[in-house]
């Protein structure tokens, strides 16, 4: 692009000004991710001097996309301009032009890409990759100790920067759980730096060619809760969805936000911050030998109010296990560890929590101190919001299954659900703050068709779909696919649903109720018996979406698209993957899995 040239002193003519015109509706964008006015010529140039860094995410739940935003404060606080997107939102050709970056990645499930990364890695992983020796890059990994792949997805995208010759500019970080404090420090560090190169003169992370910058993802509005500061919020309603024939308990939760102002779409999750059961506290003390008002050194407070109130006392940690194994002599424990057998020690551990592991020590055998030390801090549950708050506005909805089992001669509880179900009486108040999720949304177009998988509890963002496209007159076509195990039992939001299709709101809803009949049938045996209704969905511009189960469930309904659509647009494999990579390419394969 020819630029003109504009003398200081000179009045602008015609031409001048259409091209100043132009270039700073071209700036605007990147201007505004920093926050900054757009309205005289010190702040174009200051922009114009800013070299850019590129800052992607790939996030599940959204923690990630929420660190990278902080990247970009940063960035703009050293004099860099930033640019945020998703991984999956750029191709590797434009990725190969970029010489700054920063990766905020989060691990899905054992070890996975979250789902707005998995094209990215799929093309950076190939043998065509391009070489990437002009790139210097970052790559900050976020995960969960609890699993055996801890931020595999990060230290996969590092190794492979490596490999195709990108230079490293700061080693990796690994964060578990608690992740704030670490990623803080890491950004602190590490955009200074490559401020510092960038000023240099080592390298221009503008794409070059005059090709357009990618246009920002909006920073989320920060709110002053958080899983560190939750609002207390009053459980203004506790409602049992499932039937009292039903094996499983479904409840119905609504939390008062009152002056909180808390802002949530439909789409988002909303994270509790749980108590830990006192009698499980307590039984945990007694085969410690140790009172529950007892003081120990380093632990603020009654340790029994700690182990209560801050410590994760049902799941055991790793640490826990491998110290329980080194000290118990049980053969059969022994065993799967020492092999490395994960499915035989995932079999193993099957229903057992801290207390079950503790009492294959005799009592006293661990001191409180070793044990609080071998433990995890206590972790908010996150739960995805079943109400609009165009219906809603002043309170969130959840519906939430209570996880209740006896094992191992005693009763054992999910933390966060009897917590909600049980230990909250009238008017008490429950520690929640929101969790966006800004990759799990209806359609901006109103009119488009939307699909919507959902048995058991995954039902609970679609029930929040419909009664936003209710409320917001849309016009678009919606189909449900909604099942459990009895029909009679287990149909909750049954009269919802019913009122909904009767208003033409709900267009088509399709039932798997497993236990009816002889043979199962499952959500994904219904999308296959409407296969051709539900490819010509798809033709049409329709979304699909998918919430619940990543394990089984998810799994069985993507091999069931890929099969519905080879069957109906005459495909063979190969193309019916690329016709599924195509959907989430485009924003229209949306899953909130967990």
């Amino acid at each position: 692009m020819q630029i003109p040239f504009i003398p200081e002193d000179a009045p602008f003519n015609e031409d001048q000004r259409a091209w100043l015109s132009g270039f700073l509706a071209g700036l605007h964008s990147r201007l505004s991710l920093q926050g900054a006015p757009v309205g005289g010529m010190a702040e174009v140039q200051a922009s114009a001097a800013a070299p850019q860094v590129n800052i992607l995410f790939g996030t599940q739940p959204g923690n990630a996309e929420g660190v990278a935003h902080d990247a970009a404060s940063v960035a703009a606080a050293n004099g860099l301009s930033p640019v945020v997107q998703a991984l999956d939102d750029i191709d590797l050709e434009t990725f190969s032009a970029f010489s700054s970056v920063v990766i905020v990645v989060s691990t899905y499930g054992e070890g996975e890409m979250p789902d707005n990364a998995q094209l990215f890695w799929d093309a950076l992983s190939a043998e065509t990759a391009p070489r990437l020796e002009g790139m210097s890059f970052g790559v900050l990994a976020l995960g969960d100790t609890g699993y055996d792949e801890f931020c595999q997805a990060g230290k996969l995208i590092d190794m492979r920067l490596e490999q195709l010759g990108a230079q490293r500019l700061m080693s990796r970080v690994d964060c578990d759980v608690d992740f704030e404090d670490v990623a803080a420090g890491w950004l602190d560090e590490t955009l200074p730096r490559i401020a510092k190169e960038q000023n240099a003169g080592q390298a221009s992370a503008a794409v070059p060619g005059g090709a357009p910058a990618a246009a920002p993802v909006d920073p989320p509005v920060k709110s002053k809760w958080s899983r560190k500061a939750p609002f207390p919020a009053e459980v203004a309603v506790n409602r049992l969805l499932s039937s009292e024939t039903s094996s499983k308990e479904i409840r119905h939760y609504e939390f008062a936000l009152a002056d909180s102002g808390i802002a949530y779409a439909a789409g988002d999750a909303l994270g509790v911050m749980p108590v830990n059961d006192p009698a499980l506290a307590e039984a945990i003390l007694d085969h410690l030998e140790v009172p529950f008002e007892a003081e120990v050194a380093g632990i603020e407070g009654a340790i029994g109010d700690a182990l209560r109130d801050r410590f994760e006392i049902s799941t055991p940690s790793k640490d826990l296990i491998g110290e329980i194994e080194r000290r118990a002599g049980n053969e059969e424990l022994s065993h799967v560890i020492q092999h490395g057998d994960k499915e035989a020690l995932e079999a193993w551990l099957w229903g057992k929590d801290s207390l079950d592991l503790l009492r294959l020590l005799p009592k006293g055998n661990l001191s409180v101190s070793d044990f609080t030390r071998l433990l995890k801090p206590l972790q908010h549950r996150a739960y995805s919001i079943s109400s609009s708050p165009l219906e809603a506005p002043d309170h969130i909805h959840l519906t939430i299954a209570s996880v209740r089992y006896r094992t191992f001669g005693r009763e054992h509880g999910g933390v966060c659900s009897t917590y909600l179900a049980d230990r909250i009486e009238d008017e008490a108040k429950a520690g929640i703050f929101l969790s966006p999720n800004k990759a799990f949304r209806l359609p901006e177009d109103m009119d488009r068709p939307v699909i919507m998988v959902g048995p058991g509890t995954g039902i609970a963002p679609f029930r929040a779909f419909l009664q936003e496209r209710r409320a917001s007159g849309a016009k678009g076509k919606n189909w449900l696919f909604f099942g459990d195990q009895h029909k009679a039992s287990d149909f909750i939001y049954e009269d919802e649903l019913n009122e909904m299709n009767a208003q033409g709101v709900l267009t088509r809803l399709d039932l798997a109720f497993s236990r009816d009949q002889d043979q199962k049938i499952y959500v994904q045996h219904r999308m296959k018996e409407n296969g051709q209704d539900l490819y010509d969905w798809l033709e049409n511009g329709a979304y699909f979406y998918v919430c619940g189960d990543a394990t089984r469930m998810a799994k069985d309904v993507d091999r069931a698209l890929h099969d519905v659509i080879a069957e109906g647009g005459k495909l063979s494999s190969d193309g019916a993957a690329d016709y599924v990579a195509n959907l989430k390419r485009e924003k229209r394969y949306l899953r909130d899995v967990y």
